[in-house]
This record gives structure tokens, C-alpha cells and sequence, in this order.
């Protein structure tokens, strides 16, 4: 099965990086206060982070007093920045896609992922296999993007008034599952959209409990700082789910 490594093409990960950069972007103001909200106490536990990118969380789990992190991603290039910005003798970054992650034959405590399972076509497997990687307490973490993010097709996103206002998000398509391209940065950038029950009942039926649900929008005082992203309250960006190992 061919797996697309959107993040080692250089016009990408170039484009990537500058919004990354950038202090007020949506990962830094919504998707990750509402990830590490999520976690449990960190001391002494073990971590995989599935798509670790540039490692940033990597090296946060270190801080919040993990014993061990194991980082894995398919792109050369974050490992590369991983490795450059934020080692540590408690990290270990491992060229893996999240699709071969059966290849890792230690458990661990904690598996998390941010905003890469969207990417993976055989959603079934990867839950199966995050599955046998836990511990029986463990826990498993993740954000994607929102299955209302994901079901859209069309020149634009949004339907606007004279000015130029967004009235509200057109969505179509959300009850066919599959893979679908889109122009970020690049041409042919390929995830997959699978409606919230299948997103949910998968990880049922393989074992996990779920223990919460977020989907990260703007409060009213922060509309006041950040009025740019009122379009938020349309349709959220993220879907996060925190779900425990059932024994």
C-alpha cells in the first residue's frame, strides 16, 4: 500500500513551517491546550507519540515527567528538525510510518497522536494495532481533524455575504468515507473522511472505552483578542478523543 509523505516534499514542509512559526495558529491556540488537557499525570509513565513531527510534544512529555518517549513519524525531514531541536536522553525518534507501528514490540502507557490520523487510510488496523502497544491501563490520545473539516468538496469552504463575511460552512459529501485531495501548499495533499460514528465505534469495537470527547471552539473573550476566528463556531477544526485501554 503506497503511503504518501506529503511532508518531505519541499514546497510543504517549507509552507508548513512558516505557519507553524507563527504564535497565533489554530495548532497553538486550539488543538494543543485541548490535547494536553486530555493527558494523564505524566510522571513515570511511558509514551509513544505517533506522528511526532518536530518533536516539540516529544520534549513536553519529558517536562511533564515521563520516564521514556518514543517518537516515530514517516517524514525525514521533521525527524531531522526532531532530532536537531529537541533531543533528549529520554527520546528516541524512529523513522516509522504510523502504519508500521506493530513493528515496535514494547508496550507503553500513553500513546498520542496529534493531527496525523487523518492521513492513515487503514484506520481499522492502527487502532488494533495502538491496542496491543498499550498497557492494560493504558491510554490512548489523539486529535484529527473534524469530520465536518474533512466532508467538502467545491471551490469554496464557505458561502459569504457582499462583503466578503462567512454566513456558514458548506459541507457536503459527510456519509461517503474515503479518500480525498485537497490543495495545501501543494497540489494532491490525500486524507481520508470517515464520519464521527466510524471514528468512534472503531476504537469500540477494538477494545477501548472512550473517556472524553472536545472539540475546541472560541470562547467570547477570546473572540474579542482573536475576532479572526469566529468562522469556529461554523464548524470546528478539531475532533479530540481520549480513550482507555478496556481490560
Amino acid at each position: 500500500m503506497a503511503r504518501q509523505n506529503i511532508y518531505d516534499n519541499e514546497i510543504f514542509f517549507a509552507g508548513y513551517s512558516k505557519i507553524r512559526e507563527k504564535e497565533n495558529n489554530a495548532n497553538e491556540l486550539f488543538e494543543k491546550p485541548a490535547l494536553f488537557s486530555l493527558l494523564p499525570n505524566l510522571t513515570g509513565k511511558t509514551v509513544i507519540d505517533l506522528g511526532c513531527g518536530f518533536g516539540e510534544h516529544c520534549m513536553e512529555y519529558v517536562r511533564k515527567g515521563a520516564a521514556s518517549v518514543v517518537g516515530i513519524d514517516i517524514s525525514e525531514k521533521m525527524l531531522a528538525v526532531a532530532e536537531a531541536k529537541n533531543s533528549h536522553p529520554k527520546i528516541t525518534y524512529l523513522h516509522t510510518p504510523m502504519e508500521e507501528v506493530s513493528s515496535i514490540k514494547v508496550k507503553f502507557d500513553l500513546a498520542v497522536s496529534s493531527l496525523a490520523i487523518q492521513y492513515v487510510e487503514d484506520y481499522q488496523t492502527l487502532v488494533h494495532d495502538i491496542h496491543r502497544l498499550l498497557n492494560d491501563d493504558g491510554l490512548f490520545v489523539f486529535s484529527q481533524e473534524h469530520p465536518m473539516n474533512t466532508s467538502f468538496s467545491g471551490d469554496d469552504r464557505w458561502t459569504r455575504d457582499a462583503k466578503g463575511h462567512k454566513l456558514h460552512a458548506n459541507i457536503s459529501n459527510y456519509g461517503v468515507e474515503g479518500e480525498y485531495e485537497s490543495r495545501w501548499f501543494v497540489d494532491h495533499v490525500k486524507k481520508y473522511h470517515r464520519t464521527f460514528s466510524t471514528i468512534v465505534n472503531t476504537l469500540i469495537d477494538n477494545g477501548f472505552v472512550i473517556e472524553k470527547i472536545a472539540e475546541p471552539m472560541p470562547s467570547e473573550e477570546f473572540l474579542l483578542k482573536y475576532p479572526e476566528y469566529d468562522d469556529l463556531l461554523h464548524k470546528p477544526d478539531f475532533l479530540l478523543i481520549k480513550a482507555g485501554k478496556a481490560v
